[in-house]
């Protein structure tokens, strides 16, 4: 689950790229951050979800398998799906990649956070800070306005992709968290009045 929701979290974040339409806060920022620095967009990803999870250490955050695996295979994949998938160039054909890559990345949120091992460098500095008596979602809105806004400062792509991720993702992965979500395993018990061997 972990390995399949970053997998395909990357081939979202690519296809949203490739829609041409707006993209996401933090890929607004990736986005300007290649444009005016050259590279490629999810090399920067990588590179921000580093630099995120330097923040991480003053802050106490314990990180898992997962925090660490989602911050370099989603820039991976989105490398990959933007050198794979060719770019459409009319409206309609861009409105359904759009349509469907934000299905598709509420769906992979639901598989990795599910699988509940740790979470991504950006949710954790959310939670982290959150913790230390803060409201999450004036946190999270603090985050994500200053990540769009430097991005767009740097030639980021902002538009109604933007818009329908902001409005959409929410409502979204709020059905595909808890669908996906595992029970803890729990170790077994042993009977009562059996020795042990």
């Amino acid at each position: 689950m972990l390995l399949s929701g970053l997998v395909l979290y990357g081939l979202s974040s690519g296809l949203i790229i490739q829609a041409g339409l707006g993209v996401d806060p933090w890929d607004v920022l990736h986005q300007g951050l290649a444009r005016t620095f050259g590279g490629q967009v999810g090399t920067w990803a990588i590179l921000a979800s580093v630099a995120v999870l330097v923040l991480w250490l003053p802050l106490r955050a314990r990180f898992g398998v997962g925090t660490l695996a989602n911050a370099l295979l989603v820039g991976l994949c989105i490398n990959l799906t933007v050198w794979l998938v060719p770019a459409p160039h009319a409206l309609v054909p861009q409105g359904a990649m759009l349509v469907a890559a934000v299905a598709l990345n509420a769906f992979a949120t639901g598989l990795y956070i599910g699988a509940g091992f740790g979470p991504g460098p950006r949710d954790g500095l959310t939670t982290a800070i959150a913790a230390r008596g803060h409201s999450i979602r004036a946190v999270r809105t603090v985050i994500e306005v200053t990540v769009l806004a430097v991005g767009w400062l740097l030639g980021g792509s902002v538009g109604v992709g933007t818009v329908l991720y902001a409005v959409a993702i929410g409502p979204l992965t709020h059905i595909t968290i808890p669908l996906f979500a595992l029970e803890p395993v729990r170790p077994r018990s042993r009977r009562p009045g059996r020795p042990r061997s």
